[in-house]
């Protein structure tokens, strides 16, 4: 699936929806759009299921343009928030509704049902209605009438949001079994960064109606573009520093509030920076590390808390100047809370740096 420069103001917006977004998805790929509220995401998946028009730009599947063309016409399916499941169906009926809609011989269609209640694990649960099922089953009837037909792309717009954190969980891990079974194309539009990060092959993030970063999770998170992307995915220290030295070894810095010998920190596959330039560091709590001879350290910080939660210990701290760093370290490692003063350290290839 291929999106070229696709543009979209509705009427009366003072901003575009999305602007001049280009986009490949490739097959049996499981595919996700991730952004805040009013970033362009439901747009963009409504545009490929043919809900929205694009003023400009093209939309295309299996290199075909399927702008102009109604969403009952395109291979597409969309599994809803609401899962919008008829009431008074059973299981069986609503598996099989999309497959009637298209004139699908009884056998074949009941055949093709049998198929989805096993993907799906709603063995017995055939003849109940929507009202007698969870919400975690009512979501599985959902997406067995999307895969019924086998489309060659599945839409799901953020529907884990009604579950509760313990049915979610369990339901990521469905949603990428279904997809390797199925081989299905899956575009998964979704605000929760654990989401994306657990259950992709792809994450593009949006911002403001366009694409700000595509790539792996661990891109993403390890590899950040911006500030945007680094403060939006996940947990992050953003430190106030400056440029010290730059030589063919790249840059050198200097955090604000580090220890009190300032220690210039090189930081590794920075882009270049004129000595003196004000910069933002940027390191995930799990990258920072402990050190034992203070004297050895880079950074140096008072301890202000401390929350231990079984598998981590996060430790809550604060540069001199006031800069707070968090610190997450394995639970099982820090029996004994850190007080006081300590040392920390961070890989050179651990950060980020952008400018200020």
């Amino acid at each position: 699936m291929r999106l070229s420069g696709v543009h979209k103001t509705y009427p009366g917006a003072t901003q575009p929806a999305l602007r001049d977004v280009s986009l490949d998805i490739g097959k049996n790929a499981f595919f996700t759009l991730l952004g805040p509220s009013g970033c362009g995401k439901t747009t963009l998946l409504r545009m490929i299921a043919g809900f929205e028009t694009p003023d400009s730009g093209a939309v295309q599947l299996d290199g075909q343009s399927v702008v102009g063309i109604a969403p009952n016409r395109r291979p597409v399916n969309t599994v809803f928030q609401s899962y919008a499941l008829f009431p008074h169906m059973t299981v069986a009926q609503n598996i099989a509704f999309a497959l009637d809609m298209l004139d699908r011989p009884r056998a074949a269609s009941a055949t093709r049902v049998a198929e989805m209640v096993r993907l799906l694990r709603l063995e017995g649960l055939e003849q109940r209605r929507p009202h007698q099922l969870s919400g975690g089953q009512q979501q599985r009837v959902a997406l067995g009438r999307a895969l019924a037909p086998a489309p060659q792309v599945l839409l799901l717009d953020e529907p884990l949001s009604a579950l509760d954190l313990k049915l979610r969980k369990e339901m990521q891990v469905e949603l990428k079994r279904l997809q390797t079974e199925t081989g299905i194309t899956f575009v998964f539009v979704t605000h929760d960064q654990e989401e994306a990060l657990t259950m992709s092959d792809q994450v593009a993030v949006l911002s403001g109606g366009e694409i700000v970063q595509v790539g792996a999770p661990v891109d993403i998170y390890e590899r950040p573009v911006n500030r945007f992307v680094a403060e939006f995915i996940g947990d992050a220290n953003f430190l106030p520093a400056s440029c010290v030295t730059q030589d063919a070894d790249g840059p050198c810095f200097r955090i604000d509030g580090a220890a009190p010998a300032g220690s210039p920190i090189r930081i590794a596959d920075s882009e270049s920076f004129t000595p003196g330039a004000k910069v933002v560091v940027v390191v995930r709590p799990e990258r920072l590390m402990l050190v034992e001879e203070m004297a050895q350290a880079p950074l140096q910080a008072s301890v202000t808390g401390a929350m231990y939660s079984g598998s981590d210990l996060m430790l809550h701290c604060e540069l001199d100047g006031g800069t707070p760093l968090r610190v997450r370290l394995a639970g099982a490692a820090h029996a004994t809370i850190p007080r006081g003063r300590v040392g920390l350290a961070f890989a050179p290839g651990a950060a980020r740096v952008f400018a200020a």
